[in-house]
């Protein structure tokens, strides 16, 4: 039974570097490749693959404010905030992205140092100067020329409300439900969307998001990152646990949706939701 009740844009969220913690907005602009000022850096190991929380999950705790222009400001527990501007589109180099190479800008050698102090290893940072040619998005599920940031695989991941509620109860059934429960923060929308029923969004192929409409191109896959507690960086076994039993599609637990927008614009916190297709 569908809910009579109007969906609508609960929250809007953007991750200025790849893995660090999210800004919530109350508008943001959308780019054919995602959210202005969404994943437009990354951090890289010293072979230039891609650094997140899978591998270092105190990158939870550190916070890049968005600046004029396209820089960020960093900041984290025990360090110096630093200012990071946008480096001149020169000297770019390939990075290691799921083991695709992408090319991108070497940040000044500042924003190198406060990372690798920080994380206790050898890292750097980098920029995507032109996210309208450097990574495509995968060819099964994109159209001739879509493009997308640093984010996993998609301009946009949407989550729903209603589905957090259930995988929730879900978890307080289970065998470690003083585990749950979990914050939206785990999952790392773009897109938090209100008044649907749970698992609505299994049904989607294509929505409208105000005036803007998006082709749903794939659930979203879930990884361990979604166990780390986004305010400690500490790690449990939900929700894979629960997803593993509840929300496996063939060999991925899912949770939320990637989409690609059809045409750039605004989106706002209670923009209507409406399901096209």
């Amino acid at each position: 039974m569908e809910s009579r009740v109007q969906p609508v844009v609960r929250d809007i969220h953007i991750y200025p570097v790849k893995s660090v913690r999210g800004i919530r907005l109350d508008e943001v602009e959308v780019e054919p490749w995602g959210p202005a000022g969404d994943r437009r850096w990354m951090v890289v190991d010293a072979d230039g693959k891609a650094v997140t929380q899978r591998e270092q999950a105190r990158l939870a705790l550190t916070a890049a404010g968005t600046l004029p222009g396209g820089g960020v400001r960093l900041s984290a527990p025990g360090q110096e905030d630093l200012t990071v501007s946008v480096p001149e589109p020169i000297g770019a180099s390939g990075v290691s992205l799921f083991g695709k190479k992408v090319k991108a800008i070497p940040a000044a050698d500042a924003a190198h140092e406060w990372f690798s102090d920080y994380l206790g290893v050898e890292v750097r940072l980098v920029h995507l100067d032109d996210p309208a040619t450097r990574r495509p998005i995968d060819p099964d599920f994109a159209l001739p020329g879509e493009t997308v940031s640093f984010a996993d695989g998609f301009p946009l991941l949407v989550t729903t409300r209603a589905s957090l509620d259930a995988l929730n109860s879900l978890i307080a059934q289970g065998d470690r439900p003083h585990e749950g429960p979990l914050p939206m923060n785990r999952f790392r929308p773009n897109v938090v969307v209100d008044g649907t029923e749970a698992w609505a969004e299994d049904d989607w192929s294509r929505i409208a998001i105000g005036e803007l409409t998006f082709r749903v191109a794939k659930p979203c896959g879930r990884c361990v990152i979604t166990t780390t507690n986004q305010s400690s960086a500490e790690r449990g076994r939900e929700p894979l646990r629960t997803l593993g039993r509840h929300r496996r599609f063939g060999t991925k637990l899912v949770f939320g949706q990637n989409v690609v927008p059809e045409r750039p614009g605004v989106i706002r916190t209670g923009d209507p939701v409406r399901v096209l297709a």
